[in-house]
């Protein structure tokens, strides 16, 4: 990261919580992790999150996550949102026919992905929209893959939505992958599992960084072309099953 940026991640009872404390760490942020009380001055919060859409929102809305969100974002602070984490963002949730409001940060209802592959485990890329104004500061080289591990999904967004969304598909169902509004980061894919595209944008800053200049990025050109080839493989990349959590996968 460009400066060593305090950088807390909420503790609702959901979340690959290691894994992204880890990442964070190893991408030079100084991390702690706690309730909404404990991380709420940090530089950036991040909102990781496993599970059922309704079980998360019912956990986050207890330790007072909604409101940190809420107040956080009002007051132009960094907030990151990873899976389910992202997932509530958005104005609802659809699961087995129960319906839940999310935070409502985000216009969006959240509902299953169309395919007869589910959950969808694989390496992807990503397409930011071709925005009028905006700019992606994250998906600047194309050829990066991300890895995703869930079964529902942002698939549509309304005309004139204020933030720039970037999309993937999966057999062919085109759904949001990542939005950038404001002080808000939002991915669907899970960054500290991306092995170097993942660690890429976070030790460059663009995720949770107060500077998110292209220049200011870690990792060579080189070095980061080499460590892609050598850890991208064909879907799943690789990855164990031990990697994946026992819950219910979104």
């Amino acid at each position: 990261m460009p400066e060593q940026l305090s950088v807390g991640v909420l503790d609702y009872g959901s979340g690959n919580l290691h894994s992204v404390v880890q990442a964070l760490h190893h991408a030079g942020a100084r991390v702690s992790l706690g309730s909404a009380d404990q991380v709420a001055e940090a530089d950036a919060v991040v909102i990781p999150g496993v599970g059922a859409f309704d079980a998360c929102m019912s956990g986050l809305v207890a330790a007072g996550g909604d409101e940190l969100i809420s107040r956080r974002l009002r007051a132009g602070r960094a907030v990151l949102g990873i899976c389910v984490g992202h997932q509530v963002m958005f104005s609802q949730g659809l699961e087995h026919e129960i319906e839940r409001a999310g935070v409502g940060i985000l216009p969006g209802l959240v509902e299953p992905l169309r395919s007869h592959r589910l959950p969808h485990m694989g390496w992807n890329t990503v397409v930011p929209d071709d925005h009028p104004t905006l700019r992606t500061r994250l998906f600047t080289h194309p050829e990066d893959r991300y890895y995703f591990v869930h079964s529902y999904a942002v698939r549509e967004l309304p005309e004139g939505f204020d933030g720039l969304a970037s999309w993937t598909r999966h057999d062919g169902d085109r759904f949001v992958a990542a939005v950038e509004a404001g002080p808000l980061t939002s991915l669907q894919f899970h960054p500290e599992k991306s092995g170097p595209a993942g660690a890429r944008l976070l030790r460059g800053g663009q995720l949770v960084g107060k500077d998110r200049d292209e220049d200011q990025i870690v990792d060579t050109e080189d070095d980061f072309h080499r460590h892609q080839r050598n850890q991208r493989g064909p879907a799943g990349g690789g990855r164990k099953k031990s990697q994946i959590l026992g819950k219910k996968i979104h």
